[in-house]
Parts: structure tokens; sequence; C-alpha cells
């Protein structure tokens, strides 16, 4: 069947080995030159050409009966000349349409064909049908012959399904078989397209079952290969790659751990064990895990500090004096680590012992834990065990798998290089535990002075020696410090700084300390003593420094921009430049505290951040008897209120109160900040005083804070606390703080200046706090 349309007259190029299929992109090298002269004749005409399959690979000049009859138009779509080799170009065709050899001519420069049509039959309508059936089997060997082939992509079978003519098919199908090139050409020959996808299936069918064959035979040969054999040669191949490596003996290495071994001040037990390891290994193959492992083991031990201690501080005066220059106030805590080296420089008995600094952020905690270690002469370790939930992280991993290692005592200890070192242990408090087990069961061990001596980690798998390491835990929240760890441990509260010891810190530590950090020098920044309590009192409001020091930290940079700007050469700060440097006045006096209002009372709580000042309003209205508590309150404050109202309705009639008060009025409780949490029974009194004000309408002073549980009887019961509580109310210039009878002698524990600025009312009845709090109040109430 001819078509007008295609070109029968081109350029001719003999190709050998290769059969190019209509639709098929192909890339191949053309060196001969008059293959090179046919393509640029076809480069600069409508850029075809016919590629017809010579029979004799070998031929450098084929003749006319040299070559198959029938070929492939194609058109060129790249030509590359590669650099260096002028004399071969790449090039890029696609296969148009079938063509058949009529004549080649020769005219001394490149061939030139003339082509006959050579188009597919068409196909017969009652072989439609077979033809669908036919097509889709042909994919589904296709699809068998992907599997076993390991040079073909899966995503030829994609193409594939996109096809509609069987023709088209074969040719697709033909050109991703891997066969001979002679029956590429039989294929390419075939006109008829259900003969040729025909001879296309059969092919592919060979194809496979010959691809099965091949790979069970593979199979066979590999069973048969002697595995002990082949993993001896391997190990000794790859024994003599790491030697070639590493450049060292293995022999050598395992001489240098015995004398190692030798020198260390370890107890005969260990050097025995660790020289039975040493034997071990010289028997592995150095390639091998278990010799990595062993090896790993060996260094670890090694590096531990067996008998080796730093010689501590004997000299009081000076381990003072460091405490003193370090940090300013904390006074427990730096007599009782004078305390610790008195005794041990009397007696050599005492042993390392555990202490807990238990406070809110900021009040220098983890700080007087690195000044201790100076004052002492240990050298200092930090273990952060804040979100610890592994077991394993303080007793280490089994040494037998592989990337395992030891705890973070240990660790610290190795760290640390010597057997006495001060370790601190961050966040006790913060442990938890899960699936992997139990930390805090893991550190009772550790921080118990009768078990210590013998700590055995699992990595190390050998007892070491705790006793005489100084451990220092922090916590914010004693309560959350499990009972049998509060048990082994000395606890020292830390509470919130005073005004005056803010002050002090700022002046001396924190000022001197920013100047130096940012690169200034004190002659280029100066603060007024005015200046810096005006910081502490509008910008901070904390139970430590930390962000006291954020917020000097951030005027020094600012100073020091200005310094190199050359805006100014030193700076001398007053309080009406603070606004330029951190901004408006952040924390201003409450306007209540100046004067007394009806059902209005100040409380105080306790937070793990230190004490905070609680008001507690109340609203009397006229209703139905109902009792509204708001302000996220939770089930202890609940109750604590409900107690009040009954015990107010016990004595109404004293109070000169309607006797069905609770029927016709609605009363209100809120306690401001509603989106804080609050919660137990110390807010009794204060709910009480707030509620009995509202009622008979009396003032509630003003400058009288309180705090104390309530019982129906009217009793005021104690509280816990009362340090940081106090505390609180000192900063809000209270001048009277209520507090029950039975904690008096926790007065003892309140800052001097605290109790030198505040009047501390103890009481046993809540009749006792009214005649106190509430103006003109003159009522005989409570349980004498």
């Amino acid at each position: 069947m001819f078509i007008l349309d295609k070109e029968l007259n081109m350029p001719m190029i003999p190709v050998r080995g290769i059969v190019i299929f209509p639709g098929q992109l192909l890339h191949f090298d053309v060196v001969r030159e008059k293959s090179i002269a046919a393509l640029e004749k076809a480069e600069s005409g409508k850029k075809l050409v016919f590629l017809v399959t010579q029979k004799n690979i070998s031929d450098e000049n084929p003749k006319m009966e040299d070559l198959y009859g029938i070929g492939t138009v194609a058109v060129i779509e790249q030509i590359l000349r590669i650099p260096g080799k002028n004399s071969i170009l790449h090039i890029s065709v696609k296969g148009l349409y079938r063509a058949g050899l009529n004549r080649a001519i020769d005219n001394g420069k490149f061939l030139f064909a003339e082509l006959r049509s050579f188009e597919d039959i068409e196909i017969p309508k009652n072989r439609v049908k077979y033809c669908k059936a036919l097509m889709r089997k042909a994919i589904d060997y296709f699809c068998d012959y992907l599997d076993v082939s390991p040079a073909m992509s899966p995503d030829i079978i994609n193409k594939c399904f996109g096809i509609k003519n069987p023709g088209d098919l074969a040719d697709c199908l033909a050109e991703n078989v891997i066969v001979e090139f002679e029956e590429r050409q039989k294929i390419l020959e075939i006109q008829d397209p259900i003969d040729r996808l025909e001879q296309v299936m059969f092919i592919i069918v060979r194809e496979t079952n010959l691809l099965k064959i091949e790979e069970e035979i593979s199979e066979k040969v590999q069973e048969r290969i002697d595995k002990n054999q082949r993993l001896y040669y391997l190990n000794e191949e790859m024994k003599a790659i790491t030697e070639e490596m590493n450049g060292t003996d293995s022999d050598s290495d395992i001489e240098s751990y015995r004398s190692s071994i030798h020198d260390l001040k370890a107890s005969d037990e260990v050097k025995n064990k660790l020289l039975k390891e040493c034997s071990r290994l010289e028997k592995m193959s150095q390639s091998s895990p278990d010799a990595y492992v062993s090896r790993n083991y060996i260094e670890t031990c090694l590096e531990l500090p067996w008998g080796v201690y730093t010689e501590e501080c004997k000299d009081i005066d000076l381990s003072a004096k460091i405490l003193e220059k370090d940090h300013y106030g904390l006074k427990k805590v730096k007599e009782r680590i004078l305390e610790q080296l008195a005794v041990s420089t009397i007696s050599s008995e005492i042993k390392g012992q555990i202490i807990c600094l238990v406070g809110p952020p900021g009040v220098g905690k983890t700080s007087v834990a690195r000044s201790i270690a100076r004052a002492t002469g240990r050298n200092y370790v930090r273990i952060a065990l804040g979100g610890v939930k592994d077991e394993a992280e303080i007793r280490g991993h089994r040494k037998t798998y592989i990337g395992s290692m030891p705890g973070r005592i240990i660790d610290a200890i190795q760290k640390s290089k010597s057997s006495n070192p001060l370790i601190l242990l961050d966040e006790v408090d913060k442990l938890s535990a899960d699936y992997r087990g139990d930390p805090t069961s893991a550190l009772l061990e550790v921080l118990d002075p009768e078990q210590n001596f013998g700590f055995t980690d699992h990595f190390i798998d050998m007892p070491f020696d705790l006793s005489r390491v100084l451990f220092i835990t922090t916590a914010n929240i004693r309560s959350d410090i499990p009972a049998p760890l509060q048990d082994r441990m000395e606890i020292i509260e830390l509470s919130s700084y005073t005004f005056d010891e803010k002050f002090n810190i700022a002046k001396k530590h924190l000022l001197p300390k920013q100047i130096k950090r940012h690169g200034l020098k004190a002659s280029q920044l100066h603060m007024t003593d005015k200046t810096i309590k005006t910081i502490i009192s509008d910008y901070t409001k904390e139970s430590g420094v930390r962000s006291l020091e954020q917020n000097i930290a951030s005027i020094c940079r600012k100073a020091a921009v200005k310094i190199i700007s050359g805006e100014t050469e030193k700076i001398n700060l007053k309080p009406d430049d603070l606004v330029s440097y951190l901004g408006t006045q952040k924390y201003k006096e409450d306007i209540l505290f100046d004067r007394d209002e009806i059902g209005v009372t100040k409380g105080l709580a306790w937070t793990s951040f230190g004490g905070e000042m609680l008001e507690i309003e109340t609203a009397v209205l006229e209703g139905n008897g109902k009792l509204e508590l708001t302000g996220s309150l939770g089930d202890v404050m609940k109750e604590s209120a409900k107690t009040a109202v009954s015990f107010i309705r016990s004595k109404s009639e004293t109070l000169h109160l309607d006797n069905d008060f609770y029927k016709t009025k609605d009363i209100h409780i809120h306690v401001p900040e509603g989106a804080t949490p609050k919660d137990g029974p110390s807010a009794g009194v204060t709910i009480a005083t707030s509620l009995v004000s509202a009622l008979i309408g009396k003032k509630v002073r003003s400058d009288v804070a309180m705090t104390g549980e309530i019982t129906l009887r009217g009793r005021v019961l104690p509280i816990g606390g009362l340090k940081e509580k106090s505390m609180a109310a000192y900063r809000a210039g209270i001048k009277t703080v209520i507090i029950p009878y039975e904690n008096l002698p926790d007065l003892d524990e309140v800052d001097d200046t605290v109790k030198n600025k505040i009047r501390f009312k103890p009481v046993k009845t809540i009749d006792q706090v009214w005649n106190e709090a509430v103006v003109e109040y003159n009522g005989q109430v409570g349980d004498r």
C-alpha cells in the first residue's frame, strides 16, 4: 500500500548490529565518512535518513547485496560532535515507518536510497476480537519477562498499555526484548501485524523460560559453594585490608592494653577481668563486630579514674571567701558546705554526702553547685535529669550490644578524671518512668552512702566506688521527689530572694558579669542604685534573678550599640532612661492595695516558683441561694468555700444576718487570673473573711494578708510554705500577715528582712482573723 505523503528518496546509513523499529528512539555513534556525509546531507534537508542493517557487521564498505531489503526511515533528533574526536558523531534518531530498499546509489560522498513503500497489512474485521485478546496476552507474557530480566525497567509496561495497534505493540515489545539483531530484522520484515505480534510473543516466552533456567542454574551453583571456606577467605581478606588501612599491628595494641591495666590503681578483681577480656580480644578476628565491642569495653574501662583523687581544699577561710565571692546570700548552703569541709579535715571516715537544693527557678541552685566545687577543690560535672525516662540512662547498657555505652553516672566520672568529683544531678524532680524502667529506682543505689561504694554499671559490669563523690541534686518542688530518694538526701530549701538581696546580687554580681560578657568596661556603663531598684520593681516579678539578669543583659547590648556607633563614649543610666532601654514599665503596684474594700481580701499562695499574692472577691446579690465559684478553682478550694458558707450560716445571729440569707441571696466568690488553676486548703480564712465582709457590709484592710485552713467550728489550722508566702507579702508591701498559731515555729525560717518589715499575727480562730482584718468588726464568733 503506497502513501503519497511518505518520503521515499533520501540519504542512507548502513548500521551494524542494531535494528530500529518505527516509534523507537535510538542513540548510536557514526564513524564512517560516508555515513557522516549522509547525516550532514540529511541535516541540511528534511532531516530524514534511511537506516538499514548490514548482514555482516565487520564489512566496512557494504554494497547493495550486503544489506537487508527492509529498513526504517528515521528523523534526526540530535547530532553531537564528540570533543577531541571530530571524525565521530553521536546521534539521536526516532524511527518513523518501514520502507523497502529498491536501489542504493553511491555518489562517491555518501549512499543515497531509492525506496518502496512497506506498509502493514490491514486487519480483517473478523479478526478484531482475536487481535485484542492477542495484545492482552502479549502484555501478560512481557510482564513475566520483566520479572526475570535484570536489565529491564518496569516502567516500560506503562507504555505498552497505551498502544492500541497490534503492529505498534509488536514493534514496542521487540525493541525491548534482548535478542540477536538477526531476529529483530525478521520481525521488522513481517508486514502482517498479527503475525508479527505472534512471532514476538514466541520470542518473549522462549527468552523468559531461558532466563528462568539460568536463574535456577545460578542458585544451584551458589549453593554448592562451601560457606565455611568462603567465610575464611573473606575474613583473611578483610584482615589484610584493615591492617593495610590502619597501619598498626593489633598485637601491639593488646600489649599496650595489658600494660595500662597493670598500671591501674584498681583492685585485683578489676585487673583480672580486664586481662581476661584482652585474651578474648587477642583470639578474635579484628574485623568482627565482637572485636569492636571488646575493644570499646577495654578502652572505656581504662579511661575511668580508678583510685585517682583530687586534693580537697582544707582551708576553711579560703573556701568561705570563694563562696561569698561567687554568691550573695544562700546562708544555709554555705554553712553546710563549710561544716562538711571542717568535719572531713578532722575525720577521714566521712564519705561523700548527698545534698538536695530545693527552691524556685532562678535562685542559684545550679550555679552554687559549681561554686561549691571550686571552694572544695573538686572537679565539677553536671548531669541534666529533666525528662529522663530510661533506667539505662543511669545504669548504662549491657556491653554485648553494638553501640552500647555506660550510664550517665560512670560517664560523668570518666569526664571528671577523678573518683571524688562534685556531680550535680540537676532537676531530680523531673524524672519519670515508662516501659523502659524507672530511673528513680536506679538512683537509689547511687545516692545511698551505704551502697554506692560498690556501684555496678551494666556496661562496666564491675563495682566502682562512688562513696567519696559529693552529690548535689536540685529540684523545684519537693513533693515531686519520690519519698525513698528524699530519705537518702539532706534537703536544703532555698527561698525567694528579698528585694535587698536582689539589689545586692544585681549590683555585686549580675551587672559586672554582664558588662564583662558584652565586652564593655566598667567605666563605659554605670547604673545608679535607684536605677537597679527600679529595674527590680518595675521590670521583674520573680522569685529568683533570672529575669533581672536578662534585663541587665538587654541594657548592655543596647549600650554596646550606642558606644560602637559613636553616639556616646560612656553611659550613666538613670531611672528615667529605662524606658528607652527596656520599654514601658511592665509591673505596676495594684491600686487595690491603696484602699480598703468590701468583699476583697488578700490571700497568700504557694507555687513551685515561690509565693504569690492572691485576691479573693465576693459579691452578695439578690437571688435564690445560689453559690457561684469562679477562677479555675480546684476541688479542695471549692470545699473551703462551702465550709466558710456553712460556718457563717451557723453564726448568722451573732453576725446580725438574716437566718435565711443563704436562701434569699446569691453568693459569687471569684479569684482573679481565671486562666491560672488554683487549689489547696490554705485559702479558707481568706474566703471566709471576704464572704463575711460582703455579708455585713464592712471593709477589709488592704494592708493585711492572710493564710490558713478553716474548719466548720471556726478553728484555723496550720499550712505549709510560710516562708515563700511571707516573701510574696513582703514584695507586695503588706504590713500585717495573719498566720495560724501552730505555724509560729516556722517563723524561724523567715528572712530577717521580711520579719523587720511585716508584723505576723498568729491566730487560733476565725474570729481573731476578722478582728484583725475587718474594719470596725466587734463580733465574738468562733470556737474558744
